[in-house]
């Protein structure tokens, strides 16, 4: 698992991109709702999506990624499960001879990180974290990609 820095909340009021009252309110609603705080700011648009993500890499330090702009290695996604893709939204990225790198969209999702490690076969895992848009948008390439590799077999 990622190592936490700082707490997402002081990250977000100490950049000025929520209110200390917001903060408030979110962590108020996260008592109930179990929910991420992240997922509440962005559900009561005190927040944007890419300002979360900039939030979380400085919490988690990790780099942040857009999949709209990137190469897709379909060889190395092929290695990977359609469920790891699909269901847990896990996007596979680079490989070298000792380490994978993998899109995520959640830091603290750790059934995700667990089922890219299974994934990764005894390499090391590297995570960098993109936004659900983006996530979104290679999960639409990879569908179109699968589809076209079905339709070429007819």
């Amino acid at each position: 698992m990622p190592k936490i820095q700082r707490r997402l909340g002081e990250v977000l009021v100490g950049r000025g991109l929520i209110t200390p009252e917001q903060l408030e309110k979110a962590l108020a609603e996260q008592k109930s709702s179990k929910e991420f705080l992240g997922e509440i700011l962005l559900k009561h648009r005190y927040l944007k999506d890419k300002e979360l993500l900039v939030a979380l890499c400085e919490q988690f330090n990790l780099p942040a990624v857009s999949l709209k702009d990137s190469y897709l290695d379909w060889e190395l996604v092929k290695r990977f499960s359609s469920e790891l893709i699909l269901g847990y939204q896990c996007f596979p990225l680079k490989k070298d001879e000792r380490n994978v790198t993998v899109a995520i969209t959640n830091p603290l999702d750790m059934r995700v990180i667990q089922k890219a490690e299974e994934g990764a076969r005894g390499l090391k895992l590297k995570l960098a974290l993109t936004t659900k848009e983006d996530m979104q948008e290679a999960i639409g390439r990879y569908k179109q990609h699968l589809r076209g590799n079905i339709a070429k077999l007819f």
